[in-house]
């Protein structure tokens, strides 16, 4: 009788597609780093996922559901995007998106295979002032940041245009792109956590799939 164990686990990989980078291959690589550095912040060094960034939403949508299509048993694939609007359930994301975006939720899909950044990346990035701070430096007027209480309620572009307007006299002021995604990967996990009910649900998941 063979004694060696069973490599069923071998076969099972783990895949987020990612809004975000563009039709740049450079911002391509520059999101995946971003990303990559994050969830290693969050503990998950040596058992990543794959990132595939996409791009815009619709084409990380169907990237995923060509990826879902084809997922063998015990695959976790997911995609982590912008709600774009405040969500009245984090956890029934596909309830959300079909309203807002009219996806049609993929027959095999689950609530848990939606990450939502709510409502976009930047409310990850302005929940930490520290981090922010440290970037930016002295030029940074964090008085025009958006308050900490119910980040996650505040519109996208609110969210958005405070952080430019934060930044706006730094050398490395805010935009979306590489310097983005140069803020995403040195944000502090436990202080999103305590801010962001949408990032600790993805850490709840992620910390159960991967």
């Amino acid at each position: 009788m063979d004694a060696r164990p069973a490599r069923r686990n071998a076969l099972v990989s783990s895949t987020i597609y990612l809004e975000g980078g563009g039709e740049s291959r450079d911002l391509h690589i520059r999101c995946r780093e971003g990303f990559c550095k994050l969830l290693e912040r969050c503990g998950y060094a040596g058992r990543l996922p794959k990132l595939k960034a996409c791009g815009g939403r619709s084409t990380a949508f169907d990237d995923f559901k060509t990826a879902l299509a084809n997922a063998r048993e015990g695959d976790f694939v997911a995609l982590l995007i912008d709600s774009e609007d405040p969500v009245a359930d984090i956890e029934t994301t596909w309830e959300h998106l079909q309203k807002r975006d009219h996806w049609a939720k993929p027959r095999e899909a689950t609530d848990e295979q939606v990450l939502l950044m709510t409502t976009c990346m930047e409310t990850w990035i302005v929940a930490d002032r520290a981090t922010l701070a440290s970037h930016y430096g002295n030029d940074l007027q964090e008085s025009a940041l958006p308050a900490l209480p119910d980040l996650e309620a505040r519109a996208r572009d609110t969210i958005q245009n405070t952080l430019t307007q934060a930044t706006r006299n730094c050398s490395n002021a805010y935009i979306k792109g590489k310097r983005s995604f140069e803020v995403l990967g040195q944000l502090e996990p436990a202080t999103l956590s305590e801010h962001l009910p949408s990032f600790v649900r993805v850490r709840r998941i992620l910390d159960a799939r991967l």
